[in-house]
């Protein structure tokens, strides 16, 4: 089959475009809770969680709508969706609208990841599919490492008090004085719908589904969940998706409260090299998984997590500035190394398996905002220190995984030879 590796750039301008919407969220807060006066972190907590629910509500449904209907579909629902919400909230900037917004965006980004993955597959070839979906991967983290750089220019040019040209003035035109933080959903607007334009005027190869790739029927999902397996490793994804989002929403706000550090500037790097530091890990993780078995790489990983937290957490100033893009690097391998463990320990049924853990990225909208709840009665701090039983939790699969595969190393390979 001819490959349309046209179609793989697109993608990874798709990925891009994904990742620079959904991770601008942390840096926002500390303007949200200081410009819609919000007296409890647990609110600001909320504005994740809206977001990433919507994955638990429409990842199974989504792939229901690819088998039906088609990708190209999808893929227009899927930037729609971000369109409607990001247009809601520039044209009326408030707390409740911001939450609506979230969950509209976060349902289509959840649709748009459904459809990625097998398109990668048709375009790029199987055999070149890890290959590209780890390119994917590094694009996503490079683009949460630019999205809060975007930010921080932008609300600096917008508070300079000067008037702006280009695409920076028409911004300063439509966003109100005294939140120059929402430029950035006009902004968002109008990638969205470049986006969408995109999408319905290319051609798109047919996406005929591998066996492993369906939905599958009812029967799959009644073996699945006798499987205990699928408990654990959904819960496994859970607490990795809140491990991450956990940490990266409040990274602003720690340094900010702790340290005193300016959210617009330090704070938006912070996080920015928080993603930087993922991307620069899912290379060495490359490496190390040729190396080593994935179980004994997701331990060292584990470990280099609770060492990096506990200097971000405890330590000084500018320790805990450069150990949470550390903790970044840490986390870089794990929730490829669990879904890939969780997937090979199943016989059969690895897509509607597949559908299953997708939901558990819902894990992403519960870590904020249960670091905020606790935040709100031990302070902040404590918080974040429930990071440490969601990060003890997916070092226990390092030991108690049994996959049917294991992953193939240089020593494996030799031993092979």
């Amino acid at each position: 089959m001819k490959r349309s590796y046209w179609i793989v750039a697109l993608i990874m301008l798709f990925w891009f475009m994904i990742s620079f919407i959904t991770n601008i969220i942390g840096p926002l807060i500390p303007d949200i809770i200081d410009n819609f006066h919000l007296q409890e972190l647990a609110l600001a907590g909320f504005i994740p969680t809206s977001f990433f629910i919507a994955y638990a509500v429409i990842s199974i449904p989504a792939g229901l709508l690819i088998e039906k209907y088609s990708q190209k579909f999808v893929l227009s629902l899927g930037w729609g969706l971000p369109l409607l919400g990001s247009l809601l909230f520039a044209l009326m900037p408030s707390f409740p609208v911001l939450l609506l917004s979230s969950f509209t965006i976060g349902l289509g980004m959840a649709m748009l990841q459904t459809t990625i993955n097998p398109l990668t597959r048709v375009a790029g070839g199987e055999e070149n599919f890890a290959f590209f979906s780890v390119m994917g991967q590094l694009v996503f983290s490079g683009a949460s490492f630019v999205s809060p750089q975007v930010y921080s220019n932008l609300v600096a040019s917008l508070s300079s008090g000067q008037k702006c040209s280009g695409i920076t003035g028409v911004l300063q035109m439509l966003t109100p004085t005294e939140l120059p933080w929402v430029s950035l959903y006009w902004l968002f607007v109008g990638i969205v719908a470049i986006m969408i334009i995109i999408v319905l005027v290319l051609r798109l190869p047919k996406l005929d589904l591998n066996n492993d790739e369906k939905v599958s029927g009812i029967h799959a999902y009644r073996e699945l969940l006798k499987n205990k397996y699928t408990y654990l490793f959904f819960l496994g994804i859970l607490c990795y998706e809140a491990t991450e989002q956990g940490c990266a929403n409040w990274i602003s706000k720690f340094l900010q409260d702790y340290h005193s550090m300016d959210p617009q500037t330090v704070g938006a790097s912070a996080v920015g090299q928080f993603w930087g530091a993922m991307a620069v890990g899912c290379i060495a993780g490359l490496g190390a998984l040729k190396l080593w078995d994935s179980k004994n790489v997701l331990k060292v990983a584990c470990v280099m997590a609770f060492i990096t937290l506990a200097m971000a957490l405890f330590g000084a100033g500018e320790l805990a500035r450069w150990a949470f893009p550390l903790f970044g690097f840490s986390l870089s391998v794990m929730y490829s190394i669990v879904f890939s463990l969780a997937l090979n320990s199943v016989p059969r049924y690895q897509g509607a398996f597949a559908g299953i853990l997708c939901t558990a990225i819902a894990g992403a909208a519960l870590g904020p905002l249960i670091v905020a709840w606790l935040g709100d009665i031990f302070g902040l701090r404590g918080g974040m220190m429930f990071i440490f039983l969601t990060t003890a939790y997916v070092f226990s699969i390092s030991f108690w995984a049994k996959p049917l595969v294991s992953n193939k190393t240089l020593r494996s390979k030799d031993q092979a030879a």
